[in-house]
């Protein structure tokens, strides 16, 4: 597999592991719910995720920085190298000003997604959104980082924007780049809602009602304004009070279901062909008792299936789609929110439909104005599901934009800072975090549970017939040992250093773990 170069790439590939774990610190809540508003580097609060939501997050979209040269993003990830550090806190420019821009771009974006690929679900996928100028770099070291067997689409997305001035071409598409976790687990199938369906059901359900015939129907249907394209009409030339349908064969090559079908009227046996049926006796019998086959004039006419038009009110996802950007636009101005370009709520709430299910996890680490959330709720609201959303946006407007538009449209969350690192820059555990977050980190990463304080003190919790303690700043002996009240059968004890030989630790069951070199890294 071809594998992409570039100025810093040696620096880059192994960085999402040296990046130090930062706490969360909530700042406020609207309503009561498990819902996420990160405000900072989407690095760091990525690796802050993952404790908690590795391998968890069924659903990731991105926007990163297109890299055209106009969007004033900067290079800030503190790599130790002199050719990254030479480019912190520069605005990243245009093509010719800037010959290190896709390099910059590269090295920003390579950790990013090997922390979303760990945050993935099994059966999740990720979809970003890019324009022509990093489409082809994204896709390669996506190849990389996700694997080439679990590319699924690369989506086009047609907008309304077309440029008057343009150069050469008006380019009015991006694109929606889209891989699984694992292609193997991942469900197949994606189907969406078929969009003005319920509209469209009525209309066609008068006109019958009314007495037109199935050519009147058809010609009336494809005058509509908002006739749902993904319908082929030309198919569907009968209909009765359900709606029009199309006749599929009911006969299948290799059937051994041979047996007689008498027609409605003549009483006969109806004519099969020499291919056998395609469902067995009990299955035709209840086809037929539910009106689903179209019988001929009499019996020489092979039966056949009745596929009504309105049966499923879903479609297959395809991958060419079209979406009003300039509604998002005026949704913004509208509201009184300054933002250029945000992304089609409903491009959100269709990716939503297929790529999530009802208490699914979406997460969305350039979330911009909050578009991702917004259809969150809007989706929620619509089907009755508790889907959670969990953002980050590095900018400013993280809580006078973002936040703000997800509590206009009835979102409930809990808003973050980003806090204390836990390690120092020594590697020692940083005495400014609180002991309590200590705790609460190192009982999660062992037991993958909340830490609850307890009464007796340096006690995290009791899981499974095991006590954890944490004793930061002793040495574990007897005299540490006598402090302990809970009885268990196994102790897992986090102590600077181990005073008790092998012996007895194994007689009385206790896992020593030394602070901070067995302080679970993520």
């Amino acid at each position: 597999m071809p594998n992409l170069s570039w100025l810093g790439k040696d620096k880059v590939v192994t960085y999402h592991q040296k990046v130090p774990y930062h706490f969360l610190d909530k700042k406020f809540s609207v309503g009561n719910s498990d819902n996420s508003i990160i405000h900072g580097d989407n690095l760091i609060a990525l690796k802050s995720l993952l404790p908690r939501y590795e391998n968890k997050i069924k659903c990731i979209y991105i926007d990163p920085p297109y890299n055209t040269g106009n969007e004033n993003w900067i290079y800030n990830d503190n790599v130790s190298d002199p050719r990254l550090q030479k480019w912190l806190g520069q605005v990243v420019g245009k093509e010719g000003e800037d010959l290190t821009r896709h390099d910059k771009w590269l090295c920003m974006m390579y950790p990013r997604l090997r922390l979303l690929q760990k945050l993935l679900a099994d059966d999740g996928a990720i979809f970003i959104s890019i324009d022509d100028n990093e489409q082809a770099n994204l896709k390669l070291i996506c190849n990389e980082i996700f694997g080439v067997s679990n590319f699924i689409a690369e989506i086009i997305v047609q907008s309304n924007s077309a440029k008057n001035n343009a150069n050469f071409v008006s380019v009015t598409h991006e694109y929606l780049m889209v891989y699984a976790k694992n292609i193997n687990v991942i469900p197949k199938n994606w189907r969406v809602k078929k969009n003005n369906i319920d509209e469209f059901k009525k209309r066609c359900l008068r006109m019958i009602k009314d007495g037109l015939t199935s050519e009147e129907i058809h010609k009336e249907l494809l005058t509509l304004t908002k006739y749902p394209r993904f319908f082929e009409l030309d198919h569907y030339t009968y209909s009765d009070e359900k709606g029009p349908f199309r006749a599929s064969d009911l006969t299948a090559p290799n059937s051994k279901n041979f047996y007689e079908i008498l027609h409605p009227i003549t009483k006969k046996p109806c004519k099969t062909g020499t291919r056998g049926w395609a469902y067995s006796q009990s299955e035709m019998a209840r086809l037929i008792f539910e009106d689903k086959i179209l019988f001929g004039e009499d019996e020489t006419v092979i039966p056949r299936m009745k596929n009504y038009l309105f049966e499923d009110d879903t479609a297959v996802a395809k991958s060419v789609l079209f979406f009003d950007t300039q509604a998002s636009t005026k949704w913004i101005k509208s509201n009184g929110f300054k933002f250029d370009f945000p992304k089609p709520v409903e491009l959100m709430e269709h990716i939503l439909q297929f790529a999530t299910d009802k208490n699914s996890i979406v997460l969305d680490s350039f979330a911009g104005s909050g578009t991702t959330a917004h259809a969150v709720i809007n989706l929620n609201n619509s089907d009755g599901g508790n889907r959670k959303f969990i953002l980050i946006e590095l900018n400013d407007y993280a809580e006078s934009i973002t936040a703000e538009r997800v509590k206009r449209v009835g979102g409930e969350f809990n808003f973050y800072e980003i806090g204390a690192a836990l390690f120092d820059e020594d590697d020692f555990i940083n005495e400014a975090v609180p002991f309590e977050r200590i705790c609460e980190y190192i009982y999660f990463a062992e037991t993958g549970k909340n830490f609850i304080p307890c009464e007796e003190k340096n006690l995290l919790g009791v899981d499974d017939d095991t006590a954890y303690y944490y004793f930061g700043g002793e040495n574990l002996s007897w005299t540490t040992l006598s402090k302990i009240k809970t009885r268990a059968k196994v102790y897992v004890i986090y102590a600077d250093a181990c005073n008790l030989s092998e012996d007895e630790l194994m007689k009385y069951q206790i896992h020593f773990r030394q602070i901070p070199f067995d302080v679970r890294r993520y």
